[in-house]
């Protein structure tokens, strides 16, 4: 049996004893724990200080904000997928909380955990019998990047499911520290850096989500993944498009897992535009440039690639309003609208 290491652990019950504990030194901050824990048993990371923010009330409410809606980093991934408002509101949103993982992982994982889930190797996610036979890696145990020998850089993969759909959707997250509050673009939270992939500063905690009112648009996210539950993604993709007569009047696009950091999309060429084939298959190969996949994952680079035009493609039809249901039953999950089925 694999255990925890020996650590003081912490269960703070506001959000200010919450930073005061998470900025000491050697201190690691949990929510649900569902990839943290894992990772501390098998050497990946390590803590001095665990701290639980299970008790904190303020970080798991859900409200309305100026047409908007605010999410707490605490509410629990199941707990969106059975909010109707959100189904309707913010589709992509949804379906991306709905495809993580399983049902008893998604009872315990957050969304501030899944916004901020330490990105995967294939070489760095082993045992630490695995990794000290193949020498460690640049991320853990080594100093050498296994995907890339040659760079000085951690390659590894952002692997969260929902940051593409929030970033399409235009979320912003409030952050929470010693010296103070800011708010920031859910895309400027990440940088593209397998090992220092956030900007979180010493002490500061993801405090919520700010979904902005969609104002008549609609949104999806499409996955792919090895099985059809369980596995992080592959490569994922989540458009927003609000039209106007069929003409688009604001889209954004964003794309997960082909690089260390979710990757938003240049989707100028679509405003003023009908979402024909054409405008599609366009957007899908700005997509397919923007990303940059290596050999982090199970299947090679050259096929994640290949698909990304196809998620892309795939959500902006959806939002053209193609019937893509057989699709939905392959790939991504089954109930478009209402609670989801655990």
């Amino acid at each position: 049996m694999i255990r925890l290491p020996t650590l003081r652990y912490e269960r703070p019950a506001t959000l200010a004893e919450a930073i005061e504990l998470a900025a000491q030194p050697g201190a690691r901050v949990v929510a649900g724990g569902t990839d943290l824990v894992p990772k501390m048993k098998r050497g990946q990371l390590s803590a001095g200080v665990l701290v639980s923010l299970g008790r904190v009330e303020e970080l798991r409410a859900i409200s309305n904000v100026a047409g908007g809606l605010r999410i707490g980093s605490g509410v629990r991934l199941a707990e969106l997928g059975r909010n109707p408002d959100l189904a309707a509101r913010w589709p992509a949103v949804w379906q991306a909380a709905v495809q993580v993982a399983s049902p008893p992982i998604r009872n315990r994982a957050t969304l501030g955990g899944n916004l901020l889930v330490d990105p995967r190797c294939r070489w760095y996610d082993q045992s630490a019998e695995w990794r000290t036979a193949v020498g460690g890696c640049l991320k853990a145990d080594g100093d050498i990047c296994r995907v890339a020998p040659a760079s000085d850089h951690c390659w590894a993969v952002s692997s969260t499911d929902t940051a593409p759909a929030l970033m399409a959707c235009g979320a912003t997250v409030r952050l929470v520290g010693p010296g103070g509050e800011r708010t920031l673009l859910l895309n400027d939270l990440y940088r593209d850096d397998g090992m220092d992939y956030a900007v979180l500063r010493p002490g500061e905690l993801l405090a919520s989500i700010d979904l902005p009112d969609p104002g008549g648009g609609s949104s999806s996210f499409w996955k792919i993944r090895q099985r059809g539950s369980i596995d992080f993604p592959l490569a994922s993709g989540a458009a927003a498009v609000r039209l106007d007569e069929r003409r688009v009047v604001e889209a954004r696009v964003a794309i997960g897992a082909v690089a260390s950091r979710p990757l938003l999309v240049d989707t100028a060429a679509l405003l003023g535009q009908e979402l024909t084939d054409e405008a599609i298959a366009a957007v899908g190969v700005l997509a397919a440039r923007t990303a940059h996949p290596l050999e982090t994952s199970d299947l090679p680079a050259s096929y994640r690639r290949k698909l990304i035009p196809v998620i892309v493609g795939h959500a902006l039809r959806e939002l053209r309003g193609d019937d893509l249901s057989r699709a939905r039953r392959r790939y991504g999950p089954r109930v478009l609208a209402g609670a989801e089925r655990l």
